[in-house]
């Protein structure tokens, strides 16, 4: 959530910054609710200092045996008055309110402007796009004729979109998860968490899930959210709570189950486990220091890229631009790996650093030398292991339509070097 008082104060930069996002919103906007909750604040607490000062009229009155009636009279109509103001009040700070949880971060400077993702920005590849001497293969493809992806089954089970995954290949999607934690853990730091997956309404409000992204979510009757990414979980330990300045950073990661609606994709990735109701993603988040997190976003996103270099799949690096980075976030790398059937790079990891929007809305703080201040968070998937299992397979092919184990999964798959048709 943005600073009112910053928008209040840089009222160009911020238009100039919802018309980059392609956001419906103005500084008119929310500086009109802005003054109309100020005001009625304004009105109700002369009301209230009025109705102290009948009632304290009331009492000397009373003390010196003097008659009270017309100050009963004229309290009589301060009553009404600031119930109603009261109600007022409610409705201006709700609608303010609700406008201010719906404007996305301020990007960053150095964020390209453009409508979409076709104006992203490559920054960066790693490794030359894996070249088959047969013709490549899709990984559902594959993945069925092992015997091992079963779409049909799942659909009877639980509908589409989802995924009956059995056998070795079930295997290697588990040796992936403990593969990127053990990475995450030993080399770069993190401290590996397993969280609840079913999250309030408050915890996926603060990361922005909520009421922006409410139709891709999965809810429960009783009002608890199913995990969409751990980052909501991860990101929330700061949910009301202010640390000393000495425990920053903190950096979490979580290898879980994810769910959502993909809503907003139909007719995309309809085949195969791109894009999935139910998923798998190892998650980083980071809580830092308000200086340190532009320099924290180049470390994990470099964190996420090693996983990749260690599988040698072949990748690049893209800063997305104004129109195509997400909500929370005031900057993004997206990590794009190499899928041979598609020929195409796909996106595989996000690292976002969200400054101080996501800690403003969950009230996250850490006490300075000279007062409390909001901390700054960051995200990045380290990996979506699902997306991941479709790089192995597509690129670790073989023409007989076995998969070859890339060496650093080896030893979680038993010293297993292949993985074949089940027979």
């Amino acid at each position: 959530m943005l600073d009112i008082k910053w928008i209040r104060e840089n009222t160009e930069t911020f238009d100039a910054a919802m018309k980059a996002r392609n956001a419906s919103v103005s500084s008119s906007d929310i500086l009109t609710l802005d003054e109309k909750r100020r005001s009625v604040i304004s009105e109700l607490q002369n009301v209230q200092v009025k109705r102290n000062e009948l009632s304290k009229a009331v009492g000397v009155a009373k003390s010196k045996g003097e008659d009270a009636s017309d100050i009963f009279e004229e309290m009589k109509e301060v009553g009404p008055k600031l119930k109603a103001l009261e109600e007022e009040e409610r409705k201006a700070i709700a609608a303010f309110e609700g406008l201010l949880a719906t404007i996305p971060n301020i990007p960053i400077a150095d964020v390209p402007v453009g409508a979409d993702e076709d104006d992203n920005v490559e920054v960066r590849t790693w490794g030359e796009p894996t070249k088959l001497s047969f013709e490549p293969v899709a990984h559902y493809d594959l993945g069925e004729a092992l015997g091992m992806l079963d779409f049909e089954t799942a659909g009877k089970i639980s509908g589409s979109r989802f995924v009956w995954q059995s056998g070795d290949l079930a295997r290697l999607e588990r040796a992936l998860g403990n593969f990127m934690l053990d990475t995450h853990t030993q080399e770069n730091g993190f401290t590996e968490v397993r969280p609840p997956l079913l999250v309030k309404e408050q915890t996926m409000f603060g990361t922005g899930q909520l009421p922006k992204f409410e139709e891709d979510q999965f809810v429960t009757t009783d009002g608890r959210w199913f995990n969409p990414t751990a980052e909501v979980m991860l990101t929330n330990y700061m949910q009301d709570r202010t640390i000393q300045e000495s425990e920053l950073p903190l950096k979490f990661c979580a290898y879980t189950a994810c769910f959502r609606k993909e809503a907003g994709s139909a007719g995309r990735d309809t085949r195969g486990l791109i894009r999935m109701h139910q998923f798998y993603k190892t998650e980083m988040v980071q809580i830092v220091h308000p200086e340190k997190s532009e320099e924290a976003l180049e470390w994990m996103t470099n964190c996420a890229e090693g996983i990749l270099q260690k599988l040698e799949l072949p990748y690049r690096v893209v800063k997305l631009c104004t129109g195509d980075i997400g909500f929370s976030a005031k900057k993004t790398y997206d990590l794009e790996v190499w899928v041979p059937a598609q020929g195409v790079y796909r996106e595989i990891s996000s690292c976002s650093n969200c400054g101080d929007f996501q800690a403003r809305r969950m009230k996250g703080r850490f006490k300075a030398e000279n007062g409390t201040e909001f901390v700054h968070t960051l995200n990045g998937s380290g990996l979506a292991t699902g997306r991941t299992l479709v790089a192995v397979m597509e690129n670790y092919q073989q023409e007989d339509g076995s998969i070859k184990i890339p060496d650093v999964l080896q030893p979680y798959m038993g010293g297993q070097t292949v993985i074949e048709a089940q027979k």
